[in-house]
C-alpha cells in the first residue's frame, strides 16, 4: 500500500498492510537543539526534514492562518480585541489570501501515493481566542454575543473560500481543525456555548469538507472525553491529540463511539523511561492500534527530556508495533 491508500484504510477501519507511522505534532524546538548537540546533523531544522530523517512516513501540513501576524495590526492588537471598534481596526490583518501554488509539489507527490497532504484551518473557539485571549473571550460569550457571532461567521466564510482555493490546487486527504478548547479538567466552554457559537459553524465547515472526500480531525489537548458526542453530532470525524497525562482513555472511547478516529495517545512521559516503559506503554496501545480507525503517534511534541538515543528506540518500537497490530 501507498502512504495514502494506507491512511484512508485506516480512517474508514479497512485492513492495512502496517499503520502509518507519522508524528502529527513532531518536536518542540528545544528538543531539535538537543539532538543537534546529540548527533542529529546540524542541517536538519525543519520538522518535514527531520521526520525523513526518521524515516517518518511523509505527511506534509498546510496551515492556513485567518491573521496575517506579521501585519503592524495584528502586531498591536492580538489578543487585545474587547469590541466590535478593535475588530475593525483589525481589518487589513484578517483573512489572507491563500498562497495556494505552494502546493504544487505535493499535489503531485500525492496523487503518486508518495505523501500525505493535509491542511489544518483555524478553529471557531482557536480564532477568537487569538484575536480576544481567553478572560475576553469567556466574558463576550456572555456580554457581547453579537461580536463573536460575527467573527465566527466571517471565519467560516474565509475557511470555506480556502478550502475551494485549495481543492483548485489539490484536495488534501484529511483536514484538522486547530481548537485547544479543552485542559487537563476537560472542556473549557459549555455544551450551551458550544452549540450556540460553534456548532452551527461546524456543521456548515465540515458539509462542504466531507463533500471533498476530507476526514476531519479536531486537535484540542488536555481531556476531550466529554467534548466528543459534542463534535461528533456537529459531523466531527475524529479527535487528537488524546492527552494521556490528562486522562484521556482511548479504549472508553472506542468502547463508546466505534466509529471516532483517534490520533497519538502515546504518553511521551514514558520515553525519558527508557525502552521497557515504551514497551509497556504500546502494549497498552495495542488494541487500540488494532481497532482500526487509530493512529498511534506521541500525544503532543516530543519534549526536550526526550534524548536523541530514546527517540531512536521509540521510531525502532513505532516499526515494531505498526507492523504487529495488522498481523
Amino acid at each position: 500500500m501507498n502512504h495514502v491508500e494506507r491512511f484512508r484504510a485506516v480512517m474508514n477501519f479497512q485492513p492495512v498492510d502496517r499503520l502509518p507511522r507519522w508524528e502529527w505534532a513532531t518536536w518542540w524546538d528545544q528538543t531539535i537543539a538537543r539532538w543537534h548537540s546529540e548527533g542529529l546533523p546540524s542541517a536538519l531544522a525543519d520538522p518535514f526534514s527531520i521526520g525523513q530523517h526518521f524515516e517518518l512516513d511523509p505527511y506534509k501540513q498546510f496551515w492556513w492562518g485567518a491573521m496575517d501576524r506579521g501585519h503592524e495590526a495584528a502586531q498591536r492588537l492580538a489578543r487585545q480585541v474587547g469590541n466590535h471598534d478593535d475588530y475593525n481596526a483589525l481589518g487589513p490583518a484578517l483573512f489572507p489570501t491563500p498562497n495556494v501554488g505552494s502546493m504544487a509539489e505535493w499535489r503531485d507527490r500525492q496523487a503518486q501515493g508518495d505523501a500525505v497532504v493535509w491542511i489544518t484551518l483555524e478553529g471557531f473557539f482557536w480564532f477568537p481566542r487569538e484575536l480576544m485571549g481567553f478572560e475576553r473571550l469567556f466574558l463576550a460569550y456572555y456580554d457581547q454575543p453579537d461580536l463573536i457571532h460575527r467573527i465566527n461567521g466571517e471565519l467560516l466564510g474565509y475557511n470555506l473560500q480556502v478550502l475551494e482555493a485549495v481543492g483548485r490546487q489539490c484536495v488534501p486527504t484529511f483536514m484538522t481543525l486547530a481548537e485547544d478548547m479543552s485542559y487537563n479538567h476537560g472542556p473549557m466552554i459549555s455544551r450551551a456555548i458550544f452549540d450556540e457559537f460553534m456548532a452551527p459553524c461546524y456543521r456548515a465547515l465540515l458539509e462542504r469538507a466531507h463533500e471533498m472526500g476530507l476526514v476531519t480531525i479536531v486537535d484540542t489537548d488536555g481531556d476531550v472525553t466529554l467534548m466528543v458526542p459534542w463534535l461528533i453530532e456537529a459531523g466531527v470525524d475524529g479527535v487528537l491529540p488524546l492527552e494521556r497525562q490528562a486522562g484521556v482513555d482511548g479504549e472508553t472511547l472506542r468502547d463508546a463511539f466505534p466509529r471516532l478516529r483517534m490520533i497519538g495517545h502515546f504518553d511521551k512521559m514514558t520515553m525519558p523511561r527508557g525502552e521497557e516503559a515504551m514497551r509497556a506503554e504500546f502494549e497498552r496501545l495495542l488494541p487500540l492500534m488494532r481497532s482500526g480507525g487509530y493512529i498511534p503517534g506521541v500525544d503532543h511534541q516530543t519534549p526536550p527530556g526526550v534524548s536523541l538515543e530514546q527517540y531512536r528506540i521509540y521510531r525502532r518500537l513505532l516499526d515494531e508495533y505498526t507492523a504487529r497490530a495488522c498481523h
